[in-house]
């Protein structure tokens, strides 16, 4: 059995209220569309989220997330800016940030992000880890490290041999 107090990071490229309603207390919702701003989506995603008392995080938008009052942001590994740094934030402010190798894991400590979601575990893309790397690369960072990637119902007791604070995905929520 997995660990019980592991945190679990909904992915999301677009509101949906049917794959929202299936999330268990807890779940943190990341919203990430990268094509354009949709504000009245967010908005109605924030309420919904609020509504559900599920937290919500803005992808690759730091001053929108704190104009809106999110509970946090999420700042891709292709994002290197550190702009962010000179905001004021609540303490409770998550500040989470993706990457896949070590350069980018000390790029994302540089912009002092409370989380750092790695990836990918299993799943077999152009930044496969596989389970021995994904340990070897989280030892590189005393962050919190999230696992990302190919994350099913099947392999979740694997994430037992892993120092994580959490997993995040796509299809393990919608399933």
């Amino acid at each position: 059995m997995h660990k019980e107090n592991i945190q679990k990071y909904y992915f999301i490229n677009k509101f949906c209220k049917t794959n929202i309603d299936k999330q268990k207390k807890g779940t943190i919702v990341i919203y990430r569309n990268y094509n354009e701003i949709n504000l009245k989506e967010i908005l109605n995603l924030r309420e919904y989220c609020k509504h559900k008392k599920l937290k919500f995080i803005l992808s690759n938008n730091f001053k929108l997330a704190l104009k809106l009052n999110l509970n946090g942001a999420y700042i891709p590994s292709f994002n290197h800016n550190k702009r962010h740094l000179s905001y004021n934030y609540k303490k409770n402010f998550i500040v989470m940030g993706s990457a896949h190798n070590i350069n980018e894991i000390r790029i994302k400590e540089i912009q002092k992000v409370n989380y750092i979601v790695l990836s990918s575990l299993f799943k077999k893309n152009k930044n496969y880890l596989g389970l021995n790397k994904f340990k070897n690369l989280s030892k590189h960072s005393k962050k919190n490290i999230i696992a990302l990637g190919g994350i099913s119902k099947k392999n979740l007791t694997k994430l037992n041999m892993l120092e994580i604070k959490g997993f995040a995905g796509i299809s393990y929520f919608e399933n």
